[in-house]
């Protein structure tokens, strides 16, 4: 069989591939779909301010960290159609005091974040980014992102040589001996980290007061496969939901149709360690902002409580395709398949929360826009993962739907997925907002 030219992509797909190489932390996720949103007319908003401020059909924007929330004020709560997803990928993060060296190597000290595959983190390009907070002249203390694009760290694998025992036991990486990346020669520790973040951002040392940064692979988003119909990228679980949601909420507020339900996206961080914190989705950051929205548009307590038993939400995460190495390890009457549509994740035990009623909802949606859907379950003798799904839906008493594109590699340094499947997710979210008024 002769190769297949590839086809062209759509913008959504190359605009997304930006998303991702523009976005090596949350911290850079929120700010590109703060810059996305503000080219669409959306606006800032003070989480403190008055809600009445909120001037119904704006378009509004609120962040925290490597958290965000975008929606429509509506004139009335009706109800909402929110979209949740998750900015943050497992990977390996700074330590407060980060210098160490051996045998003639200076070396980064980290802690692991999250289910990582540690192995896919060996032998890559690294570099640094994050957030720092820096104490500024005026006696202000400022946050700024860091990025340095060159390549400055590396985890080299121990040669085969020395490691025989590897061809019959398997790679195995100790988390706490193998995760020091090498960054430069010479043993010296004292605060040589510190000096170059600070020289990056032309600062003094001493005026970083503290930091979140992290490592990330510096490869780029790469189109890939013989038909180009593939693409491989770090943190595809789960910056593909994120911008896939971002660009869709963005065609649908432009819309001249309006739905009864409002359109919300909230983008959670901490997702990979559990989601228990202040912008995780354990924590208010949805509940306040929704009770602001109705506040502004008039609701008492009552009035949004009542929104909330007409509301919706899709948890959009990465779903697992059938891997053709490891068939053993998927449930064989639900194969899923890369570039055949959106999938919908159902778990009878509750780590995915999909139930009857919601799914329809979705399932209705997207057949009215001919869009492709296929249906992800898991092994019964496999422990289940989990998504905010369960979690927003306890938090809010909403029917959830856990939906996601199908990608392999999940949690490694570099994940894949499919290249028409950025197009079928972006039109399924889309096709919910636009039909939400079937609920």
């Amino acid at each position: 069989m002769m190769p297949s030219h590839p086809k062209p992509i759509s913008p959504t797909v190359s605009g997304v591939l930006r998303d991702l190489a523009a976005s090596p932390t949350p911290y850079h996720a929120t700010a590109r779909a703060a810059e996305l949103l503000k080219g669409a007319g959306y606006s800032a908003v003070d989480p403190t301010a008055d809600p009445s401020s909120l001037r119904a059909g704006s378009l509004n924007y609120t962040i925290n960290g490597g958290a965000l929330m975008a929606w429509r004020q509506p004139d009335t709560a009706k109800g909402y159609l929110i979209v949740g997803a998750h900015t943050d990928s497992p990977n390996l993060r700074v330590r407060t005091k980060p210098d160490v060296a051996a045998v003639g190597f200076s070396q980064i000290g980290m802690e692991v974040y999250g289910g990582v595959l540690l192995n896919s983190w060996l032998d890559r390009d690294l570099s640094l980014a994050g957030r720092v907070m820096v104490a500024e002249k005026d006696g202000a203390i400022s946050e700024r992102l860091y990025q340095e694009p060159r390549p400055i760290l590396r985890l080299p694998q121990l040669a085969i040589h020395l490691d025989r025992a590897i061809r019959d036991n398997g790679l195995k990486v100790d988390p706490q001996q193998h995760t020091a990346p090498l960054w430069a020669l010479g043993d010296t520790t004292d605060g040589n980290l510190r000096s170059f973040v600070a020289d990056s951002l032309g600062v003094e040392p001493e005026a970083i007061l503290s930091w979140d940064l992290m490592t990330f692979d510096t490869q780029a988003p790469a189109i890939i496969g013989r038909d180009g119909d593939m693409f491989a990228s770090g943190r595809i679980d789960n910056l593909v939901s994120t911008f896939c949601a971002v660009r869709a909420l963005i065609e649908v507020t432009s819309s001249a149709k309006h739905t009864s339900l409002t359109p919300v996206v909230v983008l959670y961080d901490h997702e990979e360690i559990g989601s228990t914190t202040a912008t995780g989705a354990a924590g208010p950051m949805l509940e306040n902002g929704l009770e602001r929205i109705s506040a502004g548009a008039g609701a008492d307590r009552f009035g949004h409580l009542a929104a909330l038993t007409k509301s919706l939400v899709l948890s959009v995460d990465g779903a697992h395709a059938t891997h053709p190495n490891y068939v053993d390890r998927h449930e064989p009457s639900h194969r899923i398949g890369i570039n055949d549509g959106v999938v919908i994740k159902r778990n009878a035990n509750q780590r995915y929360a999909t139930e009857a009623p919601a799914e329809a909802i979705v399932v209705a949606a997207c057949r009215a826009e001919n869009i492709k859907l296929q249906y992800y379950i898991h092994r019964n003798d496999l422990p289940c993962g989990s998504t905010i799904g369960p979690i927003t839906a306890a938090r809010l008493g909403t029917p959830t739907v856990d939906m996601g594109i199908a990608q392999l590699a999940m949690h490694s340094a570099r994940e894949m997925a499919g290249v028409y499947d950025l197009d079928y997710l972006c039109d399924a979210l889309r096709a919910c907002w636009m039909h939400s008024d079937t609920r």
